[in-house]
Order: C-alpha cells, then structure tokens, then sequence
C-alpha cells in the first residue's frame, strides 16, 4: 500500500489554488480610479464623491476652484454651458457635474469616442443634490470630442 504524506509547500501552494479564482474575481470586478477637481467647501460634490465610494470607486480629490477649474474643464473638452460645480477624471474620460453612476459604468463598458459625460447645472435629485424621489427631470449628455452633444440618458421628475 503507498502511503501519502503532505508536505507544507503541497497545502500552501493548494489552499493557494483554491484562493486565486475568487481573488481574481474580485480584482478583474474592481472600479477604476477616478480623480475628482472641486471646490473645497463644496458639499455637494463631497456628496456626489462618497456615492461613487459608495459604490466601489476608488476616489481621490483635488481642490481647485473659479478660474483654475474652469480653465481645466475648457481645456480638456468641456464646453463652458455644459459647466457644473465639479469635473472629474477616470480611464480616459471626463465627467462633469452630477453624473449618475450606472451612467459612469455604461460609459466605460461602452468606450465611445468621447470626451465624456455631463449634467449641465445642479439638478435637484441628481447624485449628491437631494432625494431621488424628489427629482426634477435632467439629462446626461455624452460630449463628443467636436464639442456637440447627444443625450445619452434621460431622468423624468420624480
């Protein structure tokens, strides 16, 4: 009869095998880093920001206000009627203003050819501008990299 014996390295490269997948799982499932510029004293953007941890992104900010943001958002593609209080960056892309997650996610799933997403203003029921169930209608625009526009998600009045 042969006997089996175990050695250390056998269960630790196993208990190891047994590990990866889920690991990796969760490492492939992670958001991307997104890179917020804002004004310090805003908090609706601090708002708007602890949703996106919220919901798994890993966030960093960057004060910046008046002029020096403005000029940012005009000089990476932001039309200055598109403006809203913040811009932020992740993969590639820009987000301007109270820009629901789901359409952050599409966003990045989708890969347009684009500058990004915005919501002209500060709507009320936006993320980060009070209760859902209490919003007024907004669109998301996809910012094409010409500088036009085309909807690419409504909100109806809550």
């Amino acid at each position: 009869m042969t006997r089996y014996t175990l050695s250390r390295r056998a269960v630790l490269i196993g208990g190891t095998a047994l590990l990866a997948p889920p690991l990796w799982t969760e490492v492939q499932a992670a958001e991307p880093a997104i890179h917020v510029l804002k004004d310090p004293d805003c908090g609706c953007c601090t708002a708007w920001i602890e949703i996106l941890e919220k919901e798994g992104f890993a966030v960093t900010v960057e004060p910046s206000a008046g002029a020096e943001l403005m000029r940012y958002k005009i000089a990476n593609g932001i039309p200055e009627e598109l403006a809203s209080c913040h811009t932020a960056r992740v993969d590639g892309y820009l987000i301007e203003g109270h820009v629901p997650v789901g359409d952050i996610r599409r966003l990045l799933r989708e890969r347009p050819r684009a500058v990004g997403l915005a919501v002209p203003g500060m709507p009320y029921g936006s993320p980060g501008m009070g209760p859902e169930d209490e919003r007024e209608a907004y669109d998301v625009l996809l910012i094409r990299r010409d500088g036009s526009t085309e909807p690419f998600s409504r909100y109806e009045a809550a």
